[in-house]
């Protein structure tokens, strides 16, 4: 047998949740909402940084959900079911994102109100400066700052940070989830850090706000 046909057993043997989805598959409803409560405050928190509205994000993490299921009868677990899961959520935030181009909306992106999130965005902060910052800074106001300089992203850079920074994934699981090549992978998170860099050290060390988000538009990102 062939690596490639023994894959799948191998997901299924070392991924949990892909056995929950292959329960899933074969009917078992309650198997489908284990999955929703492992994933949904993670799609959640992704999906909020990505198209910068809690609203829209519960939206769209719906008919993550919903494209899950209507697929359970034709799932075939080729990768890490979270990798399976962005790829869908990828498709629908991009739709989305598109949807709104074409109607020309103009959202101011709503604060995220987790507990958790400011915490995860001042690592971002840190990581992304790779500095001690110079002065005090509140969390809540570093968690305002990494918003807007996040924001200020491309979508598919956003869409790379966030999936490396929040759900700790690597290149590779990053790649077959956008359905990128590795490098393109590689280029798009080191101009999203040096992005990051650029805006939060002025702020870090002066307490320069970056500007409001202007967004990449995508067909300028690699």
């Amino acid at each position: 047998m062939s690596a490639s046909q023994s894959q799948p057993l191998d997901y299924e043997l070392h991924d949990p949740d892909v056995r929950l989805m292959l329960q899933v598959r074969d009917g078992n409803a309650a198997a489908f909402e284990e999955l929703v409560l492992r994933y949904q405050g993670r799609l959640l928190t992704v999906l909020t940084h990505l198209v910068g509205s809690r609203e829209l994000a519960e939206d769209l993490a719906q008919e993550v959900f919903l494209r899950v299921f209507r697929a359970r009868e034709r799932y075939e677990p080729g990768a890490k079911f979270s990798t399976w899961l962005f790829t869908i959520a990828n498709h629908v935030a991009s739709n989305a994102q598109r949807s709104r181009s074409r109607r020309k909306e103009v959202a101011m992106p709503d604060r995220v109100g987790t507990d958790s999130t400011p915490m995860q965005l001042d690592q971002i902060a840190k990581a992304a400066s790779s500095l001690m910052p110079a002065r005090q800074i509140d969390k809540a106001e570093t968690a305002e700052m990494v918003r807007l300089a996040i924001e200020s992203l491309g979508e598919r850079q956003r869409m790379a940070l966030l999936l490396s920074k929040f759900e700790g994934m690597g290149y590779q699981e990053i790649a077959e989830a956008m359905e990128l090549s590795v490098p393109a992978v590689k280029s798009l998170l080191s101009r999203a850090r040096i992005s990051l860099r650029e805006i939060l050290i002025p702020y870090m060390e002066r307490g320069s706000k970056p500007p409001e988000a202007q967004q990449v538009p995508v067909e300028e990102e690699a």
